[in-house]
């Protein structure tokens, strides 16, 4: 494998319900969080520069969840890249506890897409030589 985009994430209050366990909503937060991350951080492509003229929606999503966590646990979030398309990229994903335990893993589709003048639709748009080579560091061997 090449590399894998690495995150911490450490449970608060706000991501847990009654029982004290990540509400599965949030688990969904902190995985668009990591998405975001890898976009700024590693492709040079922040989301509040891109959406000025782009986008990157999610079109598909896997999630297995495999385990709790639980307020105060600090998990690794890992993203990868499986297959680097015309517009679109497939990247796994896993959130992995202290112990070692994975608590979710999953893959998430996302499509390059450009907006109209007007915002009022879009279309895929291929990712550029530039950031297939940035996004290519991160694919699977």
């Amino acid at each position: 494998m090449n590399e894998i985009f690495l995150k911490t994430e450490k449970i608060k209050f706000k991501h847990v319900d009654y029982a004290g366990i990540v509400f599965y909503p949030r688990f969904l937060e902190m995985l668009n969080d990591l998405v975001e991350d890898w976009f700024e951080e590693a492709l040079g492509r922040p989301f509040h520069k891109m959406h000025e003229t782009n986008g990157i929606p999610t079109v598909d999503l896997k999630v297995q969840f495999k385990n709790p966590a639980r307020l105060g646990q600090v998990l690794m979030k890992k993203l990868w890249v499986k297959n680097l398309g015309f517009a679109s990229v497939l990247c796994g994903f896993e959130f992995v506890d202290e112990s070692g335990k994975t608590t979710l893993s999953g893959e998430v589709t996302l499509v390059n897409v450009a907006f109209n003048e007007e915002r009022n639709d879009i279309k895929a748009e291929p990712f550029s030589e530039e950031m297939k080579s940035r996004i290519s560091k991160y694919i699977a061997a």
